[in-house]
């Protein structure tokens, strides 16, 4: 039973880490891109993908090692709908840490650098539907929760 309690505190501590991140992502698209809000995002990014990988991670340990037992999980449509969107989300966050990536590395080459006004709305735009999807994964666990399998 205590296996059980660390691991759902960790998975919840885990989930509000990745989304405080997404939206200061989120929130740093918006203003002015300079050198230091690019390094931000790099490091800010980085962050939410070691988030997600350990989210991913204890969210399995939850599954095999929780109180409910993987059959409850395995069974459950809702279950499958929320690793469907985190599956979804994850490739959706490709593209910006390529991007965040590519930017830094540019950004070294060239103090001046500031990334093209259409890049940054379409990385913004792909980082406000990551919110969308997680918002997505939270109604789905809440479902999950209260309505089992059906």
């Amino acid at each position: 039973m205590l296996t059980d309690l660390l691991l759902a505190s960790l998975h919840h501590l885990l989930v509000f880490a990745l989304i405080a991140m997404l939206v200061t992502e989120s929130v740093l698209l918006r203003g002015t891109i300079t050198g230091a809000v690019l390094q931000r995002l790099a490091r800010l990014d980085a962050g939410y993908g070691m988030s997600a990988g350990l989210l991913l991670a204890v969210g399995l340990l939850r599954v095999f090692y929780g109180i409910k037992g993987y059959d409850f999980y395995l069974h459950n449509p809702w279950f499958h709908a929320k690793l469907g969107c985190y599956v979804l989300v994850g490739l959706l966050s490709i593209l910006p840490t390529i991007r965040f990536m590519r930017w830094r590395k540019t950004l070294a080459a060239n103090p001046g650098f500031v990334p093209d006004a259409g890049e940054i709305a379409s990385m913004s735009r792909i980082v406000r539907f990551e919110l969308v999807l997680v918002a997505a994964i939270l109604v789905f666990a809440a479902m999950m929760a209260r309505f089992g399998g059906f």
